[in-house]
């Protein structure tokens, strides 16, 4: 079965010197794309790391308000990434349409 694939520009996860988004054209096998796969990957990692410790210093009852601050300053960031990451990669799969839209609009499937 032979998937339609439209070309779409791949939200990079870094920025410009100017804070404005990065984007890719390409076919997703490049230097660029693989270097933008492994800062995706570290940045997930680092997200994973950063609540594993979220839950040690929240079960800790000693906490201090710096500590707590300091520990949402870093979920909120991981989170920034994240977000950009999931945006990046729904716009990759929304790229690939294996099917059409069934008459009713519904995609795959019928309602239950």
């Amino acid at each position: 079965m032979r998937r339609n694939i439209r070309t779409v520009a791949r939200l990079l996860p870094w920025s410009s010197a100017h804070g404005n988004p990065c984007y890719l054209l390409g076919d997703g096998t490049g230097h660029v794309s693989r270097v933008a796969d492994d800062i995706e990957c570290l940045q997930l990692g680092m997200a994973d790391d950063l609540i594993g410790h979220a839950d040690e210093l929240l079960a800790c009852q000693g906490a201090s308000d710096r500590e707590l601050r300091f520990l949402a300053r870093g979920l909120t960031d991981c989170l920034r990434d994240v977000r950009r990451v999931a945006e990046s990669r729904g716009a990759r799969l929304r790229a690939v349409d294996p099917s059409p839209d069934d008459e009713d609009g519904n995609e795959g499937g019928s309602e239950a």
